[in-house]
């Protein structure tokens, strides 16, 4: 039988030149190098390798396993240190969802810096619109959530990262933009445009209508943060956004934004602030490249 120790054997000695300094190599007696080409010799019922010369001639069979042994050889030591860094928990696969639809240009440096430091690793994305993403991430359909639901499911652990403050935003000719206390109700009576989710998981929905028993009058949706700011800025409905996403597009004279003054106002004077969390199943915490990645984003994000 043809073995990988047999393509060793026949590598070494064409790259020392003599059974001798083969045997040496590979840390085997000259005696036990010579029995195993002899053992392959018969195997095969041909010589491979001309012992007389100085250095070593290989037959037209010795050249054309050596040619196997360049193939394979590489390929097996290749497959060996990724089995290695595997078993290590420097390997595998990281698919991360977000709930916060607007995060990624705080997290892609985030991901850059990442991909530098664990490049075997196959990160990838999933939709962050699924209904249920603390079940999916509980069953191994994806492996990091960044959410604002700190939810008690089982197996789950979370992250703090940071504090934001969502805020209302209008277009600059809306009517309520001229308020300066902006009521709930009037929120309500709104068109909200917001990302396709249930509405139960929006900032404006679960953590300012609904503890005042309102739902807005009509929803609108979209995928996409500048085609939803166009959407504000062109009359059709107001949003809710994190303050970072906000203040860029007010800048620019585009939007404005509210404070919105929760039911809670004295427990919340800041208005409506949320907490984002990174969650990940416990069984996988240990993991290396997990590790690397939750020691990165509370790194990285450290003082927003």
């Amino acid at each position: 039988m043809l073995e990988i120790r047999h393509l060793k054997t026949l590598h070494a000695l064409r790259e020392q030149g003599s059974l001798a300094a083969a045997s040496e190599h590979l840390h085997l007696t000259p005696s036990a190098l010579s029995h195993q080409l002899k053992e392959l010799e018969q195997w095969l019922s041909m010589s491979l390798v001309n012992r007389k010369t100085k250095p070593l001639q290989f037959s037209a069979a010795g050249l054309r396993l050596l040619q196997l042994a360049d193939q394979v050889l590489p390929l097996v030591q290749m497959t060996r240190a990724e089995l290695t860094r595997l078993a290590h928990g420097q390997t595998g696969r990281l698919l991360l969802a977000s709930e916060c639809h607007s995060c990624f240009d705080w997290l892609m440096p985030v991901l850059n810096r990442y991909r530098q430091d664990f490049p075997d690793v196959d990160l990838d994305f999933a939709s962050g619109f699924e209904p249920e993403p603390h079940t999916q991430l509980q069953q191994g359909e994806i492996d990091l959530l960044v959410t604002t639901d700190c939810l008690p499911v089982k197996g789950i652990q979370y992250l703090r990262l940071f504090d934001y403050e969502s805020r209302l935003v209008l277009a600059p000719s809306h009517p309520l933009a001229a308020q300066e206390v902006i009521h709930a109700e009037e929120v309500a009576a709104q068109t909200l445009i917001a990302y396709p989710v249930e509405p139960t998981r929006l900032d404006i929905v679960a953590g300012y209508l609904t503890p005042y028993g309102l739902k807005p009058a009509q929803l609108r949706t979209t995928e996409l943060t500048p085609m939803l700011i166009q959407l504000v800025a062109s009359g059709r409905g107001i949003a809710a956004l994190p303050d970072w996403v906000v203040k860029d597009y007010e800048q620019k004279g585009w939007v404005v934004s509210r404070r919105l003054i929760p039911k809670n106002a004295e427990a919340a004077p800041l208005g409506l602030r949320r907490t984002l969390y990174a969650a990940v199943r416990e069984v996988d915490q240990e993991l290396v490249f997990m590790q690397g990645f939750l020691t990165l984003l509370a790194r990285m994000t450290q003082g927003r």
